[in-house]
């Protein structure tokens, strides 16, 4: 991860400011728009020790490092992350900073300052009508739920009865009393082939 950072601010110094600033812009959409909460859950399987707020965002520019295709089949089921490498512990700290401290260096401006609100709007409206959403995707899975909706990252990270160690230990993945989680849990889990919910959720 530490060449592909390398090689990849030496592409965006070769291309220029604007294209840098795009490229922080992008990368920033696609984080955004990556915030679910069932993705999250996934995460919390592949990622040693759980994953926490910092860590998902982490997780999140990992996840995009892997390309398009592997990005879209994760928010359209995050189960498919089966089929992926978890190389590096799922983190990618180092790609967020990528895009501004390239910025930096070749104008001395910051890429979060030099940002338009309303231009970085329209480019995330338009990324996200590429995405399609899997049904679930939005809710906090918890330990109860999580083998029927990650069966394949289960069965690859989880050890024999950890499910069952967590329900009797009363561990939970989530803060239950975190009023947008309680919100989020409302109704319970989609059913399999049901209505999609449309949970709105705020950014990073």
């Amino acid at each position: 991860m530490d060449a592909s950072s390398q090689w990849l601010a030496g592409q965006l110094i070769a291309r220029g400011p604007q294209q840098t600033q795009d490229f922080h812009d992008i990368l920033n959409g696609y984080l955004n728009l990556s915030y679910q909460y069932g993705l999250w859950t996934a995460a919390s399987l592949m990622c040693e020790n759980g994953c926490s707020d910092d860590g998902f965002i982490d997780f999140r520019a990992w996840l995009i490092a892997q390309g398009e295709e592997v990005y879209m089949a994760a928010l359209a089921d995050p189960d498919s992350l089966a089929d992926v490498e978890a190389y590096g512990g799922c983190q990618f700290e180092e790609l967020l900073y990528t895009g501004n401290e390239t910025m930096k260096h070749l104008t001395g401006k910051d890429a979060y300052e030099n940002t338009d609100p309303d231009a970085y709007k329209a480019l995330t409206a338009a990324l996200k009508k590429d995405i399609v959403y899997g049904e679930g995707v939005n809710y906090p899975y918890e330990w109860d739920e999580i083998e029927e909706y990650f069966p394949r990252l289960c069965e690859k990270y989880l050890e024999p009865g950890a499910v069952e160690f967590h329900l009797k230990s009363h561990h939970t993945i989530w803060f239950s009393d975190c009023p947008d989680i309680q919100k989020a849990r409302e109704g319970g889990p989609p059913q399999r082939n049901g209505p999609q919910t449309d949970i709105k959720m705020e950014g990073m």
